[in-house]
């Protein structure tokens, strides 16, 4: 199978995480729930691995980093322990629906809710944020990229009006954590929400957050910590104020692993690879009669994805043919973005996404621009 999902999730993953999630599922005890050697070497390593994530963004303390299961949740901690009725958010069109169903149930608790539209290309005006600021205005949250249509937003220039207006900056880092620099102090973000199963290229349940100091979060969650076990509230300090219940452990271990890879290779060496194969996917399919081809292509820096459509062929029967016929792994459908869907004007079509890895190889690129091709032939 030649795999083009990796905004989803990037399948292939370096063999030392392999082997270090092997490892811990033989050799990890419980952090924090005791003074054995298991225990504490799986303290050492969650440790370690805080220490990591908090260089690669930029932060002043690795205990700012709580461990989540996705950016999911990360997001949901973000959104519902910082927002609270009568308080104002702004948000993108662009966001991904575990931003935006957040916040509309926020909205059903007395938020005020604005959403920033894009153009047809769905590109943002980000001095529009800055004007939807007003005096109740709390939080400003978006993506740093398009899962869908791929397109960077540049989050330091969002950052700037954030730290203007004084109102708190959450950042959704799921399509760029790994792939992209992200500096959290240079870029005044707050809260930095990330997944560890995309560019990370750790184990699915593994993800995080970034909280800048002296941000109070309300907790998700609450339960056993292996500290203060006789204070009847979760205890304040973080990370564990965020980290209720037992830690994936065995996932983090692979995370722990996936960061040094990553320290190793070097993010912009991988982004640029990344880079190279979905412009060259990019150039093989945009004059094909009959492809469009959705997102912004006129700044070389976005993320490794293309979207794109077949005359009026629906979305899941050309992903169904690339797979059947080709075997080419894709993804149709809405994306879980359905704001961006609408404003692209496939709301009912629904898109074919490419997304690419470093570990993908030309041949697979070429291969999926002939498939392209003849699916195109087919439809005239």
């Amino acid at each position: 199978m030649i795999y083009l999902d990796n905004a989803a999730t990037t399948m292939h993953k370096p063999q030392c995480v392999i082997d270090a999630v092997v490892s811990a599922m033989s050799s990890m005890g419980n952090a924090g729930r005791g003074a054995n050697e298991a225990s504490l070497s799986a303290s050492r390593i969650i440790y370690d691995t805080r220490e990591k994530l908090c260089r690669l963004f930029g932060g002043t303390d690795p205990k700012q980093i709580a461990f989540t299961n996705n950016s999911t949740e990360s997001l949901n901690i973000a959104v519902k322990g910082l927002l609270n009725p009568g308080d104002h958010v702004i948000t993108t069109v662009l966001e991904h629906n575990s931003v935006l169903r957040p916040l509309y149930e926020m909205e059903s608790k007395g938020v005020k809710l604005t959403i920033i539209k894009s153009d047809q290309r769905g590109r943002l005006d980000i001095s529009r944020i800055g004007e939807a600021v007003c005096d109740e205005t709390k939080m400003i949250i978006c993506t740093n990229g398009s899962n869908l249509t791929g397109n960077y937003v540049d989050i330091e220039a969002v950052g700037k009006i954030a730290r203007t207006h004084g109102v708190l900056f959450a950042v959704d880092a799921s399509q760029t954590a790994g792939v992209f620099p992200i500096d959290v102090e240079k870029m005044n973000i707050d809260v930095l929400c990330f997944t560890g199963h995309k560019g990370l290229l750790g184990p699915q349940g593994t993800g995080g957050l970034y909280v800048r100091k002296g941000i109070a979060v309300r907790p998700l969650k609450c339960g056993g910590t292996g500290v203060q076990t006789y204070n009847k509230s979760q205890p304040a300090k973080m990370p564990t104020a965020l980290e209720a219940g037992t830690l994936n452990g065995h996932g983090i271990a692979g995370l722990h692993a996936a960061l040094e890879y990553l320290e190793e290779t070097g993010i912009d060496r991988i982004r640029a690879r990344e880079q190279e194969l979905m412009w060259k996917f990019y150039e093989g399919v945009k004059d094909i009669p009959k492809v469009t081809v959705y997102g912004d292509f006129s700044e070389r820096e976005r993320c490794p994805i293309v979207l794109l459509n077949i005359g009026e062929y629906d979305s899941g029967e050309v992903s169904d043919a690339l797979l059947t016929d080709y075997g080419i792994s894709t993804r149709p459908g809405g994306h879980c973005a359905p704001l961006m869907h609408e404003a692209l004007g496939t709301k009912e079509q629904g898109a074919v996404r490419f997304s690419f890895c470093h570990y993908n190889t030309d041949e697979e690129v070429e291969t999926a621009i002939r498939a392209i091709n003849e699916l195109a032939q087919e439809e005239e």
